[in-house]
This record gives structure tokens, C-alpha cells and sequence, in this order.
């Protein structure tokens, strides 16, 4: 008998078992709006010391003081893929991936533009340049 982690029963129990805990940290530390948007269950205002960069994805929760543009929570619609996909593998997985977002596998799949770690071109304007 063969027992997949990914993709899996198992996989799926660790997601939901993370965003018990993401939505229970949220509701305990949120002193914002709580919005359901792209899927993610979104806890605003929270106190910088409990999230990482400008705002984590716990589950299908995104924990952030402020920083909910839609780019940035497309972005974090993939981290929740990656939630359901792997379960509580994710944040060992995602740990030995690396901090540098450049390099880090988990945050190029998501878009590097869209979570802020590299400038968004700007459209529109021609250069003033001979």
C-alpha cells in the first residue's frame, strides 16, 4: 500500500488543520476587518510580530497588518494552493526552500511581482530620451 502526502486525504487534513490555527492567531490578534476575498479568509490589523514580511498565509487565512491589494492577495491565493497541495509538509518544505524570496520555489510560483519582492513595470509612459 502506497501513501501519498501530496495531493492527498492527508495533505488536505493538514490544510484545514492550518487554517484552524491561522483563523484562530486572526481572530485573536485581528483588530481590523475580517473579509473573505479570492477564497482566503483575510484578518486585517494585525500587530507586526505576528506575521512574517508584510502579511502570511496560514491555511486559507492571510494574516496582515494592511497590505491587501489585489495583487498581493492573488499572490497569496497560490501560497493557499500550496497549503492544500502539501499540507503541514508546506512550512518545512517552504523553511528549506530558503528566506530569499528570489530563490525561494514556493514564492516565484506565486508570482514575485504580485507579492512585492521585485518593482512592477511601469505602463504608459514613453521615455523623454532622444
Amino acid at each position: 500500500m502506497r501513501i501519498r502526502l501530496t495531493d492527498s486525504p492527508i495533505s488536505r487534513a493538514g490544510y484545514w488543520w492550518a487554517t484552524l490555527v491561522g483563523f484562530t492567531w486572526g481572530f485573536l490578534w485581528s483588530t481590523g476587518p475580517i473579509e473573505l476575498r479570492r477564497g482566503l479568509i483575510v484578518f486585517t490589523g494585525m500587530p507586526k510580530w505576528t506575521y512574517g514580511r508584510g502579511g502570511s498565509c496560514v491555511g486559507a487565512c492571510y494574516l496582515t497588518g494592511s497590505n491587501t491589494r489585489e495583487r498581493v492577495l492573488e499572490h497569496e491565493t497560490v501560497h493557499k494552493a500550496q497549503w492544500q497541495k502539501y499540507g503541514m509538509l508546506f512550512p518545512l518544505l517552504y523553511l528549506f526552500a530558503g528566506r530569499n524570496p528570489l530563490k525561494n520555489r514556493f514564492e516565484i510560483e506565486a508570482g514575485l511581482e504580485a507579492g512585492g519582492y521585485l518593482p512592477t513595470p511601469r505602463r504608459g509612459r514613453a521615455s523623454s530620451t532622444p
